[in-house]
């Protein structure tokens, strides 16, 4: 009797699972190396760090050039207190006007006219007289009162004539109301204000130069050696 419990103890003892000594490990396996990746890694820094180079290089050439604080009309040129210089980035796909350019860009006419702001670039001037096609530039004198006080350069203006019949000097009227009265141009441009502004304030009287039409430079020059022009700044892109 005594055997047989001796034997169903040993039996359950030997039921139970065995547990792994504390030393053991499961084995683990072994790293596997990617050269590839980690030459694609190396080479991405690389590229990185020469692009940053290559910025700050081009960011440190800069050169000094030429920009318009004053509008330039078509036909006329640089004036002193009407440029600023700027810095750029260089390009030589960009021709521009260096600073220490600026006399000889004085000599130079507008081949349009050059708006505020512009940074300039060669393309934008030629030697000589430069009036768009078809154009011609024509001077006016004004008396007080034919003219809007705050006119400039720039402005569209549309030319009166104001000869009530009495100066005419014997041809008969045209079809341009230089001699009849009436509308001469209706879209004329101020290429140029007399600088005489102490003269303006004293007398009242103004110099512009026009740029019209060729077909209408003819009764714009007569009404004017007549003393009968008149003009009212109308819409347009001057303005």
């Amino acid at each position: 009797m005594k055997i047989q419990e001796r034997t169903g103890a040993g039996a359950g003892r030997a039921a139970a699972p065995a547990q792994p000594s504390v030393g053991d490990r499961l084995p683990t396996p072994p790293r596997e190396r990617k050269p590839a990746l980690a030459a694609l890694a190396v080479l991405l820094i690389l590229l990185g760090a020469l692009g940053a180079t290559t910025l700050v290089l081009r960011a440190g050439d800069r050169i000094e050039v030429i920009k318009v604080t004053k509008e330039i009309p078509a036909g006329e040129s640089v004036k002193d207190g009407g440029v600023t210089s700027v810095m750029v980035a260089a390009d030589d796909s960009i021709a521009y006007v260096r600073w220490d350019q600026l006399d000889t860009l004085k000599t130079l006419k507008a081949k349009s006219t050059i708006y505020k702001g512009t940074v300039v670039v060669g393309q934008m001037f030629a030697a000589g007289n430069s009036l768009p096609k078809g154009k011609a530039s024509v001077g006016v004198s004004l008396k007080q009162g034919q003219y809007p006080a705050d006119i400039k350069p720039g402005d569209t203006v549309a030319v009166y004539s104001v000869d009530s019949g009495g100066s005419n000097t014997g041809s008969s009227a045209d079809s341009s109301g230089a001699s009849s009265g009436g509308l001469i141009v209706g879209d004329a441009r101020v290429s140029s204000k007399s600088d005489g502004s102490d003269a303006t304030v004293s007398t009242g009287n103004l110099s512009l130069t026009l740029l019209v039409d060729e077909a209408d430079a003819a009764a714009v020059a007569r009404a004017a050696s007549a003393n009968a022009v008149a003009v009212v700044r109308v819409p347009g892109t001057g303005n």
